[in-house]
């Protein structure tokens, strides 16, 4: 404050001078009301963008109770907001407030989920942003904007007599970012210092109690200051759920559907491995739309299963085929797929459609037994051994191959350098580094002809057996594991006899 009067003082000194002397000071104070106008406008541009991109939630009608699995991350938040809650013990305690938690993983698993429900639970306000909102083309714009936030929580918990408020910033990779990438534009470092100052301000002392969580996809991408002890505490991983939460997802999306009695949700999410919260909520809404679009008055199984294919691959396309041929190439590939899932994995194949959707001709869906974290050669060959079935069976019995299995190539590609570069391959433990890349070459080459070897001898002999499948596929465009099965129980036997 002092210096604000000093300066004041001598600048009214100084005008004081120049009238005195007679200068014409209307130059002067133009310039000087013009300069103030632009500094207003810019603040309160400023300002007023972060105020209109701020979520504001005064009273939180949500629980973790509303969030279908998740079990660890959510133990992990309700064990933090326990210092929250019991702030007075902890502060008697002499324990150090948990500042921060950073919640991290892939998009769409529920991290803004779980934010609010954490101020739910700790019958906090609740104030959410993204990270973008505070980045601007103006000098201390953003700097100014992380200041205002933090006072406003503040504020609205006096104005709503609570003792807690939490701050969320999602995208917070955007605001803290590793400092010195963008060495022509300061402002990022500025506000990120900005931000690290109000977290080293928080303090139990205080009438309100403050806790910042934040939600990235890319972690990798933060500085290293704003991870340390004494910021961000905790770490939560929100990964992709396991089969029983992706249930428990499925079965609490469902709550305000007319579901029918003999739908099941549990097969549905058998087939669902990889799918996020986001995935599985659409789905649930995608199965009642096509339920309403034959004017059903319930959501059967196999709209559910019809929107886990439309999730995956995109809307259906039935005028992609343009001739038989096309179509019986298609029918050909995709029975190869199954024909070598099912005799490799035996019950692995859900569903082989021909039914062009997204960029896709056809489709084969495998039911994920056991979730896995961990593969073994023997398991990534089998995995490899699938993708090229598709392609053989071309060659094998229509005389070549197609650009079809292109994707297939790729990620049967992506499964040999990972054999390589994990030490299973006859080269054993490697640094990819060091090693030439025509010996990475050849061995990725070695692996593939191999598999290709094995994948062409399951293959042979099965023509009449392939043929049936393939005619069935044509006439009905898609067939279940179980009718696929039945097939390969019925003429498998017709096979190994005129093969012996």
């Amino acid at each position: 404050m002092k210096k604000k009067e000093i300066t004041i003082g001598i600048i009214f000194g100084v005008l004081s001078y120049l009238l005195y002397i007679g200068y014409d000071l209307t130059p002067l104070v133009i310039l000087g009301l013009l300069g103030y106008f632009l500094y207003v406008i810019s603040r309160k541009r400023g300002l007023l963008n972060l105020a209109n991109h701020q979520k504001v939630i005064e009273n939180i009608n949500f629980s973790f109770e509303d969030i279908g699995g998740l079990d660890t991350p959510k133990q992990e938040l309700k064990e933090a907001l326990e210092f929250l809650i019991k702030s007075s013990l902890v502060y008697k305690m002499g324990i150090r407030p948990i500042k921060g938690i950073l919640l991290t993983g892939p998009p769409g698993t529920g991290k803004t989920l779980l934010a609010k429900a954490a101020a739910g639970y700790s019958d906090a306000v609740f104030i959410s942003t993204s990270g973008s909102e505070f980045i601007e083309m103006y000098a201390g714009v953003g700097a100014q904007r992380v200041r205002n936030l933090f006072q406003k929580a503040r504020e609205m918990a006096r104005i709503q007599k609570k003792h807690r408020a939490i701050i969320f910033i999602d995208e917070i990779e955007v605001l803290g970012g590793k400092r010195g990438n963008n060495t022509s534009h300061l402002e990022y470092d500025q506000t990120l210092n900005q931000l690290l100052v109000e977290m080293d301000g928080m303090s139990t002392e205080t009438d309100v109690q403050l806790l910042l969580i934040a939600a990235t996809n890319r972690p990798d991408l933060l500085d290293s200051a704003i991870l340390r002890p004494g910021r961000f505490d905790r770490q939560v991983k929100v990964d992709f759920p396991d089969k029983e939460s992706r249930l428990a997802i499925l079965q609490l999306h469902c709550l305000n559907k007319p579901l029918d009695k003999n739908a099941d949700l549990a097969e549905i999410a058998a087939t669902t491995y990889g799918f996020s919260g986001a995935h599985l909520e659409n789905v649930a809404n995608e199965a009642a739309i096509l339920a309403l679009r034959e004017k059903g008055s319930v959501i059967k199984q196999v709209h559910l299963r019809e929107a886990v294919d439309k999730v995956i691959l995109g809307e259906k396309l039935s005028d992609r085929f343009k001739n038989a041929e096309t179509l019986h190439r298609v029918a050909v590939h995709e029975t190869g797929h199954a024909l070598i899932s099912e005799t490799l994995n035996p019950g692995s194949v859900d569903q082989i459609t021909v039914t062009s959707r997204g960029n896709a001709l056809g489709y084969v869906r495998h039911t994920q037994k056991e979730e896995q974290s961990l593969y073994t050669k023997s398991a990534l060959d089998k995995e490899i051994m699938i993708l090229l079935a598709g392609a053989l069976s071309e060659e094998l019995f229509l005389g070549e191959r197609s650009t079809g299995a292109a994707n297939d190539f790729q990620q049967a590609m992506e499964l040999v350098q990972q054999i390589v570069s994990t030490g299973l391959s006859r080269l054993g433990v490697i640094s990819l580094e060091l090693l030439p890349e025509k010996e990475f070459y050849y061995v990725c080459q070695e692996i593939i002809r191999e598999l290709e070897n094995q994948t062409r001898k399951v293959l042979q002999g099965k023509d009449i057996l392939l043929l049936r499948v393939v005619e069935v596929l044509k006439s009905k465009e898609k067939i279940s594991g179980r009718e696929f099965r039945q097939i390969l129980s019925k003429h498998g036997n017709h096979e190994e006899t005129r093969t012996a």
